[in-house]
């Protein structure tokens, strides 16, 4: 097991830093001058808590000196033989011969049962984790989502009050996109979690519904919102 990062995913394919999307990062030549010549994948991270200045040093259209605040934290070395451990090692034996300060192997841990698990889960959540991944060790690498690697992380709740919708775009569109609700005096989004049928016949504008959300933001709004169900009154 290993911590989750709250950064931004980036995929080195030997030659090109790219997003999830598959567009190249405006990233500095100096960056990545001493990357290796095979694939790597993991986050780019500054520290706990600072998804929202990472987004603004990545995402910008041209190079610029914010990357120096960048690591890229790996948790993958894709298409390469043997088991986790061993596909990591390749880019550590890599690291030791060439050194590189912006490249970090993000530690695993083994993990011994689930009271290990949830013991480690509440001490980096403590610190402001946003959780941990637990994966097989021995499974080969699959360059797509698997059983063998899964997420694990605490959840807040709460209610908040269908105000709105938002239109549906691609393979929703002419459904609903999201319910634009009121929580707290503030307005938020919530898209994630809505099945086909919700997005058919949503929530009515006045229902107040329950969402989980991962933490706050530092401008204090729920991160990563997911609806739950409409919540019902007596």
């Amino acid at each position: 097991m290993s911590e989750k990062l709250d950064g931004v995913r980036a995929y080195w394919n030997g030659k090109e830093l790219i997003s999830r999307n598959g567009k190249a990062f405006a990233v500095p030549d100096w960056f990545v001058a001493k990357f290796p010549p095979f694939e790597i994948d993991g986050e780019l991270w500054t520290k706990r808590g600072d998804f929202e200045n990472i987004i603004s040093i990545v995402n910008q259209q041209s190079a610029h000196e914010g990357w120096k605040d960048i690591t890229y934290q790996i948790f993958e070395v894709p298409n390469q033989k043997g088991g986790l451990l061993k596909r990591l090692d390749i880019l550590e034996q890599w690291l030791k011969q060439k050194p590189n300060d912006f490249i970090k192997v993000i530690p695993q841990k083994v993990c011994r049962g689930s009271e290990h698990l949830k013991q480690t889960l509440d001490e980096v959540e403590s610190k402001g984790a946003e959780g941990l991944v637990v994966r097989d060790p021995n499974a080969l690498y699959v360059g797509k989502r698997s059983s063998s690697s899964l997420k694990v992380k605490n959840f807040s709740d709460d209610e908040c009050v269908v105000t709105a919708y938002t239109k549906g775009q691609g393979k929703f569109e002419g459904l609903v996109g999201a319910l634009v609700c009121t929580w707290q005096d503030r307005s938020l989004k919530i898209g994630s979690g809505l099945s086909l049928y919700d997005r058919k016949t949503p929530p009515k504008v006045g229902d107040e519904i329950t969402f989980k959300y991962n933490g706050l933001t530092k401008y204090g709004n729920p991160k990563f919102p997911v609806f739950l169900r409409v919540r019902k009154t007596n």
